[in-house]
């Protein structure tokens, strides 16, 4: 984009520089600054970044957004607007219209990445790609993420998620969707917005951004979701009213046989990943496909590819343990899911599940952490570690319930030693909380430890580090 195209967009001001200024990137860090960077000061809580606008310039960005001056003198061009994030929203919003890449929307509680993953997944094989990098899904990562797109682009796959009300409504102003996803409605960021319809209801402000004959996907499985009458929905999931179902699911020690049920018709396909969850996001990602104007066997087989994602039920086979590292976020819903991984896998050794707090949970927080506990008590695990206040609460569960080995740490470095000190050969670890909680530091303790076999990681498409997957 050209600077007088960013003043289009924005209703900006130049209040110096040229106006035939190309721009390649955009940044809002002043330590990263791309070829031809625009840089954005973001007015955080602790830090108001337009004191790094000189340094942005030092680091080499032509351009810089502001909202704090009125005049300024210089070759870099330093654009004058009301609001910077908006300013990128609009900025965004511009170059995604200009592209005009047909584009899938994902949301729901939980899984909106690994979902995104195995749509892109089934789309590449037959266009070129888009994807979200990462979970960069909020009001900053959506409208950079559009940014990202390029010309050669065949496909967009766009996450976005919210925790605030209103947070989905103004994302879908940024965005004109072919096809919307939503994936499930859980208790995530229940504090801000009440209860589960509350949420639901917030992220139906997805459909906005739909264009007048887009598609909607939901999971025909959830008890909200499966009672919206929506005439361009389409469902999924295992139950009879779902257009795209899946049946006769068997787990094996790499991953997942199912048999997909369309019009009638039956298809046989294979996942490399564990987890039961994970035939919903193949029948959502096989949809999408199809409608996109791609053969279900093919979508089956690209899908075959799919390897999973960093910090996402990630399996690390070593010498002596493995590791089940899903250790990116977690919600009751996906504490479940995490949990369904590690009963299923097919070892001979002990199952131990290190579990630390879901945050963002409100008032009821403790209940829903028993509530997991409870959910333990069911499904065999041989020892439960926990880690942080509220997680005392599913210890608490299974103790009250069952015999099953328990320990509580208040460190991550007592949690590696003692792991280190008893898993044992064929021993499966699952290690799983909020991002906060950085679990992610035990996985990359234990991987150091124990020699991982060199073929656990990257051996399928595991492609996170990537925005662009290219036609297969």
């Amino acid at each position: 984009m050209f600077i007088e195209e960013i003043l289009e967009a924005t209703g900006g001001r130049l209040l110096c520089g040229d106006i035939k200024t190309e721009v390649l990137t955009t940044s809002t860090n002043s330590r990263e600054i791309g070829e031809k960077c625009l840089f954005v000061p973001v007015i955080g809580e602790n830090v108001d970044a337009h004191k790094f606008i000189d340094s942005a310039f030092a680091n080499g960005a032509v351009a810089s957004f502001t909202s704090e001056h009125d005049t300024a003198k210089g070759n870099n061009c330093l654009i004058r607007v009301d609001d910077t994030i908006k300013a990128l929203q609009d900025m965004g919003a511009y170059y995604g219209r200009k592209l005009n890449i047909p584009t899938v929307g994902i949301t729901g509680s939980v899984g909106k990445t690994t979902t995104k993953e195995m749509v892109a997944c089934a789309l590449s094989a037959k266009y070129n790609v888009f994807k979200t990098s990462g979970n960069h899904n909020s009001q900053i990562g959506v409208p950079v993420t559009l940014l990202e797109m390029r010309e050669s682009d065949e496909y967009a796959v766009i996450e976005m998620g919210m925790s605030m009300k209103g947070e989905m409504k103004r994302l879908a102003e940024l965005v004109e969707l072919d096809m919307a996803v939503m994936t499930n409605i859980g208790v995530s960021h229940i504090e801000q917005l009440g209860t589960r319809q509350g949420i639901c209801d917030e992220k139906m402000n997805i459909c906005n951004a739909l264009k007048e004959n887009g598609k909607l996907f939901l999971n025909g499985d959830d008890d909200i979701l499966s009672k919206y009458d929506n005439k361009n929905a389409i469902f999924y999931g295992m139950s009879e009213k779902c257009e795209f179902r899946g049946k006769n699911v068997k787990v094996h020690e790499d991953g997942i046989d199912f048999v997909l049920i369309h019009d009638g018709k039956e298809y046989n396909v294979k996942l490399n990943v564990l987890g039961k969850h994970n035939v919903l996001n193949a029948l959502v990602a096989i949809a999408v496909a199809y409608n996109a104007g791609i053969e279900i066997e093919d979508a089956i087989k690209a899908l075959a590819m799919y390897g999973g994602v960093k910090m996402r039920q990630q399996i690390i086979k070593t010498d002596t343990a493995v590791i089940i590292d899903d250790s990116y976020n977690a919600s009751p819903d996906s504490m479940r899911a995490g949990l369904s991984v590690l009963c299923d896998y097919n070892s001979t050794g002990r199952k131990v599940a290190v579990l630390a707090d879901m945050l963002e949970l409100g008032e009821n927080s403790k209940s829903y952490h028993y509530e997991v506990g409870e959910y333990i008590v069911n499904n065999h695990i041989d020892e439960l570690i926990t880690f942080g206040e509220d997680s005392k609460e599913i210890k608490r569960a299974v103790e009250e319930h069952t015999d099953i080995v328990t320990k509580h740490f208040d460190k991550r470095e007592d949690i590696i030693k003692y792991l280190e000190n008893t898993l044992e050969k064929d021993d499966v670890v699952l290690l799983k909380g909020s991002r906060g909680m950085k679990l992610n530091e035990v996985a990359d303790a234990l991987e150091k430890t124990f020699k991982p076999e060199d073929v656990s990681k990257n051996t399928l498409y595991n492609n996170d580090d990537s925005d662009k997957l290219g036609k297969r």
